[in-house]
């Protein structure tokens, strides 16, 4: 029986092709969507789940609350981690990871060469215990219990000293610490968080030996004892801070966040040192698309075998008048769907695999194609197949083996009326579902080209930023400065911290002593250069001294317009005043606001100041406008002069500012493509409907040729119910398009208006999209001879 339905399927199909070809086309497509998203899902879902005590890893989060809400921080104090393993008996081990210069990319000279390293960290030696990292050379337990002691990665010990046993060797970081390689361990695989490619024991640094409970640069990740119960650690945390920390100098709170948590749900914290950090809104918009263009592909599906009925209703009439049931012809119509859904399930892996390449460069992911091999991959096709078959032969199935033997053999029967209501609904369904994405598309775009074109409040053009961290000594920074001075290109410099869009220190700035709450303030040691270099306005006062002599202990200050704001001066009665931030300053400058971090959040204070007791990390470097090639190679050349032993790491402020916005570029990106493949699925269901709509009235179309009408007359004709199905999926269409991109839009602190001329273009985008499909059946159908479509019943 199973046999002969299979032949029977195999000869409508190849009958058919022009219905099989939409069809296939159309799943195919859904299906290869639906792979590399299945791909893509699998790989967030799997992150840190090779760890064997995930279930009992946790890291410390801490939540502050801010002038325009509250923010979450991944890291915590690094007094935090011993406390709390001494103080909670529910935790096991507590351990610190701090990346090199607070985020900064470390210089690594080892083996005679220069390394630049983007994921250098110290930690304490309990992380090795947390994360039970695996070692390939070097005892774990010991291997970092001295000061000045170092782990490297596999590929790293290889990439550092190739062949040679890296056991015992020296690597001098930052000209400033010389480390012993006492352990190689396996490269963090790249489903985990945690992916250090250098470890130097925490033991070394001076936070070791005097930990601060207000620094929060320091990610802490606890292992507590089975079946510990998490509200009550959390409950101990806050005590144990209660002990510590006076409750009026308490600025934080303290929770946990289950390590099967942080790569998804963490989009929206501050200082992670992750290199991939997940969203789980992303997974599920993508997963939503991808279910969407496949319903869209089942829907052809549905749509074009119930509008083909006029020619199936016969043949089931003579098949149920000959004995079989509906039960038989049900099976029979599903085993059909079957085969057509399997032949687009091969096709649909191909595909997957041409896209895989594509996605991972825009997506930024590194998703295998060996994936495709495994046995979970086949149970998931499988499923695939069966709900994809289910979905698109329910109704077709259903319908067509109800037909009446007696009703379906009268030669005056018109099939499928009863099921045109049904159709047409589908139809407005797929093109809803097109405006939609077509609206959200240009909104995204329209926000991306607000957000590129919006005045930050400096120029980030032109502007080189090149770590010092290997440089070592005033006199050498001194001198650096100078050779960059005497490059002709070079506008101005600046010694800074920190720059806009990366973090600088957070302190609290205050009225006064009785000010108990204070208003968070982002700080940012620099020099006299700094206004010119970002071209900042100055408002009133001065920029900082250009000369700072040793000894001197007064802080100057140079607040933004928010900061004096809050302290209730005018910028020209703030010039002169001591202002408290951490300790006291004396104000010199007042400069108008700018967006020192990402348009997300709304402008925040912000100081850059002259405190000779925190290091300034990064030259400024403000260039004109010359080849980047050649400024590129200018400036390595100057580095190199007064540096040779530190590697020459730099990137450009304004492209450091387009990686706030990857995400949105990636929703862009990814946006384009998902849009255009449902318009194109959608178009071929279209395109096949209107075949089959004209087939059915080729005799209405030659009776009004030989009465006289113009080809576009007719085209008009048949053009117009397809067009008044677009006006009404339109009519669905804006208002819930307006709901999510609107809700999408609250996560901007600067942002646009929904303007009406994006549902324009949007309807008439959509109305010339269904026109040119269904037209080119239309002018087809009315350029028949009419004695032709006359001729036969």
């Amino acid at each position: 029986m199973i046999k002969n339905h299979l032949k029977i399927a195999w000869r409508n199909l190849n009958t058919n092709r022009m219905f099989s070809g939409i069809n296939i086309l159309g799943l195919s497509l859904g299906l290869a969507i639906t792979i590399v998203l299945f791909l893509f899902i699998r790989h967030e879902l799997s992150f840190d789940s090779i760890y064997t005590e995930k279930a009992n890893i946790h890291r410390v989060l801490v939540h502050t609350e801010r002038d325009n809400g509250q923010e979450t921080y991944a890291t915590a104090s690094p007094a935090l981690a011993p406390t709390a393993m001494a103080d909670i008996p529910e935790i096991k081990y507590a351990a610190r990871m701090l990346k090199n210069d607070f985020g900064g990319t470390a210089s690594v000279r080892a083996n005679e060469e220069n390394f630049m390293e983007k994921s250098f960290f110290w930690v304490d030696k309990e992380l090795l215990n947390v994360f039970k990292v695996p070692f390939i050379k070097g005892e774990p337990q010991s291997v970092l219990n001295r000061p000045n002691t170092v782990v490297l990665s596999e590929s790293t010990a290889k990439k550092y000293f190739g062949d040679k046993d890296p056991l015992g060797e020296i690597i001098k970081v930052d000209n400033r610490y010389e480390l012993e390689v006492t352990g190689v361990y396996q490269d963090f695989p790249g489903n985990s968080t945690v992916d250090c490619h250098v470890m130097a024991t925490f033991s070394t640094l001076w936070f070791f030996k005097n930990p601060s409970w207000n620094n929060i640069s320091f990610e802490t990740y606890c292992l507590l004892n089975t079946n510990a119960n998490l509200p009550n650690v959390e409950s101990k945390m806050m005590q144990m801070l209660d002990k510590n920390v006076e409750k009026q100098h308490q600025w934080y709170t303290l929770s946990l966040q289950p390590l099967e948590q942080v790569h998804l749900y963490s989009s929206n914290f501050s200082s992670s040192y992750a290199t991939h950090i997940g969203d789980i809104s992303e997974v599920r918009n993508l997963s939503f698309l991808a279910i969407l263009i496949l319903l869209i592909a089942c829907i052809n599906y549905m749509n074009l075998t119930t509008a083909r009925s006029q020619k199936r209703a016969k043949e089931v009439g003579i098949n149920k008048t000959l004995g079989a049931s509906k039960k038989n012809l049900v099976s029979r119509f599903y085993i059909e769907t079957g085969l057509l859904t399997l032949i687009s399930i091969g096709i649909g892996v191909m595909l997957a695999i041409l896209a895989i390449p594509l996605f991972n460069r825009i997506m930024g992911q590194s998703l295998d194609i060996s994936l495709l091999l495994t046995m979970e991959f086949g149970v998931a096709l499988m499923v695939v197949w069966l709900v994809t078959t289910l979905i698109s032969g329910f109704y077709p199935a259903l319908y067509l083996s109800r037909f009446s033997p007696r009703t379906v053999l009268k030669p005056s029967h018109t099939q499928g009326k009863d099921n045109a209501q049904i159709r047409k609904g589908l139809v407005v369904l797929q093109f809803a579902a097109s405006v939609i994405l077509i609206i959200g598309i240009l909104v995204i775009y329209q926000q991306l080209e607000f957000m590129r074109n919006q005045k930050l409040g400096f120029d980030p053009e032109n502007v080189m930023a090149i770590s010092t961290s290997g440089i070592r000594g005033n006199e050498h920074t001194d001198a650096l400065i100078q050779e960059f001075k005497g490059i002709s290109d070079v506008s101005y410099v600046s010694m800074v911290q920190g720059f806009p869009g990366m973090g600088v220190s957070g302190r609290t700035l205050k009225k006064n002593q009785e000010d108990r709450n204070g208003l968070y303030i982002q700080t940012n040691v620099t020099d006299a250069g700094i206004i010119d270099v970002l071209q900042l306005k100055l408002l009133a006062g001065r920029t900082l001294p250009e000369v700072k002599q040793e000894g001197d202990t007064l802080v100057q200050v140079i607040l933004n317009k928010k900061a004096i704001d809050y302290l209730g001066y005018s910028p020209e009665e703030a010039i002169g005043k001591e202002v408290q931030i951490g300790a006291k300053n004396i104000i010199v400058g007042i400069v108008d606001d700018f967006n020192h971090e990402s348009l997300h959040v709304p402008i925040g204070a912000y100081a850059f100041h002259n405190n000779t007791g925190e290091p300034k990390s990064y030259l400024l470097v403000r260039f004109n406008s010359v080849g980047v090639s050649t400024i590129i190679q200018k400036f390595e050349s100057a580095f190199r002069k007064i540096a040779p032993e530190a590697a020459f790491d730099y990137s450009f402020l304004n492209k450091n500012l387009e990686r706030l916005y990857e995400r949105e570029q990636r929703a862009a990106h990814i946006g384009i493509i998902f849009c255009a493949l449902a318009i194109f699925v959608a178009c071929l269901g279209l395109f096949g409907l209107a075949a089959f709509m004209a087939e059915q009235r080729k005799k209405e179309i030659g009776i009004r040729k030989v009465l006289g009408a113009s080809i576009l007359g007719i085209t008009q004709l048949l053009s117009g119910d397809f067009v008044k199905l677009v006006l009404v999926a339109l009519v669905f269409a804006f208002p819930i398009a307006f709901w999510i991109m609107d809700n999408w839009l609250q996560d901007f602190a600067y942002r646009i208006s929904i303007d009406w001329t994006v549902f324009g273009i949007a309807g008439l985008a959509a109305l010339a999209i269904a026109l040119f499909t269904v037209s080119f059946q239309s002018v087809r159908a009315a350029l028949t001879n009419p004695a032709k479509s006359l001729r036969t019943e």
